[in-house]
């Protein structure tokens, strides 16, 4: 089992940047697929980033491509996800998520995953 915990989140502009961090504890964190979800109000949860165990595949929603990117320290247990030339349609609550034992970054579906964290508020605007 693995424990989530974000943070980084935060108000800021249009056009500014946020890095998010999720902290993991419990089993070894290398073990896991990891994922970015965000969620706004009255919306459903979608998909934002993955990156495999080793952070050397990492894949993208059409709408965080060229301008997000999801990173990964394993020595520190730490998942990371950089967001730049942020628009107000990127407000909402963002969640990381863990796949157990399973090495790919294709991982686009809530159902894809086995643990979630608590999430971190992004509030972009305009």
């Amino acid at each position: 089992q693995v424990q989530l915990v974000e943070s980084g989140g935060g108000l800021v502009q249009a056009g500014g940047s946020l890095r998010l961090s999720c902290a993991a504890s419990g089993r070894t964190f290398s073990s896991y697929a990891m994922g970015w979800f965000r969620q706004a109000p009255g919306k459903e949860r979608e998909f934002v980033a993955a990156i495999n165990w080793s952070g050397g595949r990492t894949a993208y929603a059409d709408s965080a491509k060229g301008r997000f990117t999801i990173s990964r320290d394993n020595a520190k247990n730490t998942l990371y996800l950089q967001m730049n030339s942020l628009k107000p349609e990127d407000t909402g609550v963002y969640y990381c998520a863990a796949r157990y034992n399973y090495d790919s970054s294709w991982l686009p579906r809530v159902t894809d995953y086995n643990y979630w964290g608590r999430g971190t508020q992004v509030t972009v605007s305009s």
